[in-house]
C-alpha cells in the first residue's frame, strides 16, 4: 500500500510571556479580587509552552498530551482575559513555507493576540496526530485502532479551524491557514481514516461486501480531497508527491472496491459480472501505479486480480459460457462512511489542571467588578450623608459656641471642651502634620504627570516611526496605522489629565480652607497655656450656668454626643459588611446566565437595608435636635444678654477656635483622602503605562517582521538582475565578473540596511566604500570570492520599545485600583475608564476574506488525466478531476 501523508508543523519563535502575562492578570484582577502573586503560575505556563514546541517534533502518542496540556491552558487562559488584552507578539511560520513570500504570500505572521497562539497551537495537534497516525503499523490491531482515531481527529481539529480562523484572526492568515488549504487537509485527513478501516476490514477477514462498500467509501473521499487540493490558490502549496498519491489511491481503491466485488460475485457464481469487475479493477489498479509514479503500489492485489481473472474466463469459456456485461451497467457499489470528523472537545487532556484557577471567568470577573462599584456608590452616598449631617451640626454649634458657653461661667479660664479639643489637635500631630501633608501634595502630582507624560512620548515615538516608514514604503506599508490602533489609549490618557485637573482643584480647595483657619489651628495646636493667653477675658464677675435653660442645653449636647457616637458605629459597620458573591456569580454562570444587576441589588439590599434605615432615622433626629437647641439656646442667650463688648469678643474667639477645630479634622482627613488618591492613581497610571509599553513592544517586533518581507523581496528582486558577464567582456571599466558581482552584492547589503534603518550613518557609508575601494585593487584575480557584507551603519535603528530611567519602576506588583472617594471629600469621583481592549496588526480587508495569491511552481493548472484509465459504471462527480 501507498504510504500515509503527515502534515507538517508551523513553526514557532521564542517570545517572553512571563512579564506581560502578569502585567496583564495584575491589571485585570486587582479591581474586584484579593491581589495575589501568580509568578510561579505563569512562569509554568511559560514552561508548557516550551516543552509542547519542541514535544510538537516527537512522533510519539505521548507527546500529544504535553501539547494537549498547553492548548487547554490556553483555552482556559482566554476566558479570563478580555481579547486583545495580553499584549505577546506571537510569531508563527508557515507549515508549508519554502524559504520565500515574495512572490506566494507571506511566510510568517505575528499577531498580539492569545486566540492566534491557540489557532497555531491546535493546527499542530492536528499535524502531529496525522504524523503518530501515519507511524503506526497497518499489522497490529492496536495500530489501526489508533490510526484511525488519530485521523479522524485530526480530520475534525482542521474542519473546526476552517470555519474559525478568520474571526480568531481578523486578518489575511498565511496559507497553511486558508480556509480552503484548512478545508483540504481536512478531507485528506478522513480520506485517511477510511483507508485505515479498509486496512482493518482486511486485516480481520471481514466479509467481502464490506471491504468492498469501505473501499468504494475510501475511494470517494479521495476523489473529494483531490479535487479540493487542486484548487489553483492551494495546489502550489503541496509538496510535490502528495497529489500523484492522492490521485492515486483514488484510482486504487477503485480498483480495489471492484475486485472484493467481484469476489462477491465469486461466491455468488456470477461469472460474467466477476470478469467484468476484474477487468475494471486491474485496468484502474494500473492507473494507481501510473499516477502515483509507484510501479509497485498494489501489486500484490494486481496479482491476485490477474489469476482470479485467468481463472474466471477459463471456467466461463469451458463450462458456464455466460455473456460479459458493459461496466456501465452493472449495479454500483455501495458505500460504508464509517470515518468522520470529530468534533474538538471543550478539553484535549485528561490529566492537565488549570493553572490559573483562582482567576475567575471574566463573565464572572466582570460581574464582581460591577457589583464592587454597586457596593462602594452605596457605601459612600451613605456615609457621605451622615458626615454631611455631621458637618451641618458642628458647624451649627461653633456659630453658637456650644457646648463652650456653658462652661464659660467666669469668663477667665478656658471652657473644658475647648481644652478637650487642643489636646486633641496636639495628639493627632498639631498644625505641622497638615503642613508636611500639604508639601507632600505637588511632588505627588508632579510624579503622577510625569508618568503620563512618559507614556504619551511612547505613543508618539511608536506613531512617528509607524509614520516615517508608511512614507518611505508607500502602499507596501499594509499595517493599520498607529493613530487608529491608539485611540482608545489616547482617550484614556486624556481622561486621566482630567482626573488630575479635578484633582488640582480640590488641593486649592484644601489650601483656601486652610487659609482661612491658620490662626486658629496655630492656637490649638500650642495648647492650653497659649491658647488661653491668647483668648481675651470678658471682665465683670461670673455668670450663672445653673439655670433652667443652661441645663435643659446640657442635656441636648448629651444627646449630640451620643449622636455622634451612634454615626461613627454605623459608618464602621457599613464599611466593614462584607458580602462574598464569588460562589454567587459562579452558580449563575453554571446556570447558564449571569444577572448582575438582580443578583448584587438583592444581595445589597439584604445586606445593607438595615444600616439605610438607621441613617435615615438618624438624619430625622437630627432635625428635631437642632431645632431644639436653637430654641434652648436662645432662652440662654437671653439670661445673659447683659454682658459687655469684652464679653462679646471672648465669645467670637471660642467661636473661631471651635470652628478651626472642626476644620482640623475636616483637613486632616481630606489630605489624608488626597494622598491616598494620589498614590493609587500613581500604581494606576504605572499599570496603563506598562499597558502601552507591551503594545509599543509588539508594534516594533511586527515592524521588524514587516522589514523583513520587505528587504527580502528586494534583495530577490535585485539578485535576480545581476547576471554573470560573458567572458568574452573581460571586465567593466577594468572590473572581473567575479569582482562585479561582488560589489553589486555589496550595494544591496548596504541597501537593505539603509532601509532597515531608514538611512544610515555617513561612517557607514564610508567604510562601505572604502570597502569596494579595496576590492577593485585585485582585479586580474578571477577566483577570489565575492566580497564579505559591509559592516551595519554605527547606530542602532531608533526602538518604541520600554524606555530606560524611568522615574519609577516599569512593572509595580500588586498594584490596588481604588474606587471612588466619599462624595463628600473635595478629591474627584475616580472611576477607571476602560483600558484598551487591543489591536489588531494587519487591516482586515473591507470587501471579506480574498485568499492570497499562492502561484508556486510545480504543477500545471490541473492534474494531468492519465492514459489508460478506462470508464466505468461508478463514474465520479463530472467536475471531479484525477
Amino acid at each position: 500500500m501507498a504510504e500515509l501523508l503527515s502534515v507538517p508543523l508551523k513553526k514557532p519563535s521564542d517570545v517572553d510571556v512571563v512579564q506581560p502575562l502578569k502585567n496583564t492578570i495584575n491589571i485585570i484582577y486587582s479591581t474586584s479580587q484579593k491581589v495575589q502573586d501568580y509568578t510561579e503560575q505563569v512562569e509554568e505556563f511559560s514552561a508548557l509552552r516550551s516543552c509542547a514546541i519542541w514535544k510538537a517534533y516527537e512522533k510519539y502518542e505521548s507527546s500529544l498530551e504535553v501539547i494537549y496540556s498547553y492548548y487547554d491552558q490556553i483555552i482556559a487562559l482566554e476566558s479570563k482575559i478580555p481579547p486583545g488584552e495580553l499584549q505577546i507578539p506571537f510569531k508563527w511560520k508557515d507549515a508549508f513555507s519554502k524559504g520565500s513570500g515574495f512572490f506566494g504570500g507571506r511566510t510568517s505572521l505575528t499577531i498580539s493576540q492569545l486566540g492566534y497562539e491557540r489557532v497555531c497551537t491546535l493546527f499542530n495537534i492536528a499535524a502531529v496526530q496525522s504524523s503518530v497516525a501515519a507511524a503506526q503499523s497497518i499489522q497490529s490491531d492496536e495500530g489501526l485502532k489508533l490510526a484511525a482515531k488519530l485521523f479522524q481527529q485530526s480530520a475534525g481539529i482542521f474542519n473546526h479551524l476552517k470555519g474559525t480562523v478568520m474571526a480568531a484572526l481578523q486578518q489575511d492568515p498565511t496559507p497553511d491557514l486558508n480556509p480552503d488549504t484548512l478545508a483540504a487537509l481536512s478531507s485528506l485527513m478522513l480520506a485517511q481514516a477510511q483507508e485505515i478501516f479498509v486496512h482493518k476490514a482486511i486485516h480481520d477477514s471481514m466479509k467481502e461486501a464490506i471491504t468492498a462498500k469501505l473501499a468504494n467509501q475510501a475511494e470517494e473521499l479521495y476523489a473529494d480531497a483531490l479535487k479540493l487540493m487542486q484548487k489553483e490558490n492551494v495546489r502550489s502549496l503541496w509538496d510535490k508527491e502528495w497529489l500523484p498519491i492522492v490521485a492515486g489511491k483514488q484510482a486504487m481503491f477503485h480498483g480495489m472496491a471492484e475486485f472484493y466485488q467481484s469476489l462477491v460475485c465469486r461466491s455468488n457464481k456470477a461469472i460474467g459480472e466477476e470478469i467484468t469487475r476484474l477487468q475494471s479493477a486491474l485496468e484502474f489498479l494500473k492507473a494507481a501505479q501510473t499516477r502515483s509514479g509507484k510501479p509497485n503500489l498494489a501489486s500484490d492485489l494486481v496479482t491476485k486480480a490477474h489469476r482470479h481473472l485467468t481463472e474466471a474466463i477459463k471456467d466461463n469459456d469451458f463450462i458456464y459460457h455466460e455473456r460479459i456485461p458493459d461496466p456501465k451497467s452493472l449495479q454500483p457499489i455501495g458505500r460504508a462512511p464509517l470515518a468522520k470528523a470529530l468534533p474538538v472537545p471543550p478539553k484535549l487532556s485528561s490529566s492537565s489542571e488549570d493553572l490559573f484557577e483562582q482567576l475567575v471567568p471574566m463573565a464572572v470577573h466582570q460581574a464582581l467588578t460591577a457589583y464592587e462599584n454597586r457596593k462602594n456608590e452605596l457605601v459612600n452616598s451613605e456615609v457621605a450623608k451622615l458626615r454631611d449631617a455631621t458637618q451641618l451640626l458642628n458647624s451649627v454649634l461653633a456659630s453658637l459656641n456650644l457646648p463652650a458657653a456653658l462652661e464659660d461661667s467666669t469668663g477667665q479660664a478656658l471652657p473644658k471642651s475647648l481644652v478637650d479639643k487642643a489636646t486633641a489637635v496636639q495628639e493627632l500631630g498639631g498644625i505641622n502634620v497638615i503642613n508636611t501633608m500639604l508639601r507632600e501634595l505637588p511632588e505627588l502630582l508632579t510624579r503622577n504627570r510625569e508618568i503620563l507624560d512618559e507614556t504619551e512620548r511612547l505613543l508618539n515615538d511608536e506613531k512617528q516611526s509607524d509614520d516615517q516608514l508608511r512614507e518611505q514604503f508607500k502602499d507596501r506599508w499594509n499595517r493599520i496605522p498607529s493613530i487608529k490602533l491608539t485611540e482608545t489609549f489616547r482617550s484614556n490618557m486624556q481622561k486621566y489629565r482630567t482626573i488630575i485637573d479635578n484633582a488640582t482643584q480640590a488641593d486649592r480647595t484644601v489650601r483656601d480652607k486652610y487659609e482661612m483657619h491658620k490662626r486658629g489651628m496655630e492656637l490649638l495646636s500650642e495648647g492650653p497655656t497659649v491658647m488661653a493667653a491668647s483668648v481675651p477675658h470678658a471682665g465683670g464677675g461670673s455668670v450663672d450656668n445653673n439655670t433652667s435653660s443652661a441645663g435643659r442645653l446640657r442635656a441636648l449636647m448629651e444627646q449630640v454626643e451620643t449622636m455622634k457616637a451612634e454615626r461613627d458605629a454605623i459608618e464602621c459597620e457599613l464599611k466593614s459588611a462584607t458580602v462574598d458573591m464569588k460562589e454567587t456569580f459562579l452558580s449563575a454562570l453554571h446556570d447558564g446566565n449571569v444577572n448582575e444587576q438582580a443578583l448584587s441589588v438583592e444581595t445589597l439590599g439584604r445586606a445593607y437595608g438595615p444600616l439605610q434605615q438607621q441613617v435615615k432615622e438618624s438624619l430625622g433626629k437630627q432635625e428635631g435636635l437642632l431645632a431644639d437647641i436653637q430654641k434652648v439656646n436662645g432662652e440662654f442667650v437671653s439670661e445673659r444678654s447683659g454682658q459687655g463688648h469684652a464679653a462679646q469678643r471672648r465669645e467670637e474667639v471660642l467661636k473661631e477656635l471651635a470652628a478651626a477645630h472642626d476644620a482640623f479634622k475636616e483637613l486632616l482627613n481630606n489630605l489624608k483622602e488626597g494622598t491616598k488618591f494620589y498614590n493609587d492613581l500613581t500604581q494606576i497610571l504605572l499599570a496603563f503605562q506598562n499597558k502601552v509599553s507591551d503594545f509599543c513592544f509588539a508594534r516594533k517586533t511586527e515592524k521588524e517582521e514587516l522589514m523583513k518581507d520587505l528587504t527580502r523581496g528586494l534583495g530577490a528582486v535585485a539578485q535576480a538582475v545581476a547576471p554573470n558577464l560573458p567572458q568574452h567582456h573581460g571586465g567593466i571599466g577594468g572590473m572581473t565578473s567575479a569582482v562585479l558581482t561582488g560589489v553589486l552584492q555589496s550595494g544591496l547589503n548596504t541597501l537593505s540596511s539603509y532601509l532597515t534603518t531608514g538611512g544610515g550613518k555617513t561612517e557607514s557609508k564610508t567604510e562601505a566604500k572604502s570597502a569596494e575601494a579595496g576590492k577593485s585593487e585585485n582585479q586580474t584575480d578571477m577566483k577570489k570570492e565575492p566580497p564579505p557584507r559591509p559592516p551595519p551603519p554605527s547606530t542602532a535603528p531608533t526602538s518604541a520599545g520600554p524606555p530606560g530611567g524611568l522615574p519609577y519602576p516599569m512593572q509595580p506588583q500588586n498594584m490596588p485600583i481604588p474606587y471612588a472617594a466619599p462624595p463628600q471629600a473635595p478629591y474627584p469621583q475616580y472611576a477607571v475608564p476602560p483600558m484598551p481592549q487591543g489591536y489588531y496588526t494587519l487591516p482586515f480587508p473591507s470587501g471579506g476574506y480574498q485568499p492570497p495569491p499562492q502561484q508556486y511552481p510545480g504543477y500545471p493548472p490541473q492534474y494531468p488525466q492519465y492514459p489508460g484509465y478506462p470508464p466505468q459504471g461508478q463514474q465520479p462527480p463530472q467536475n471531479r478531476q484525477w
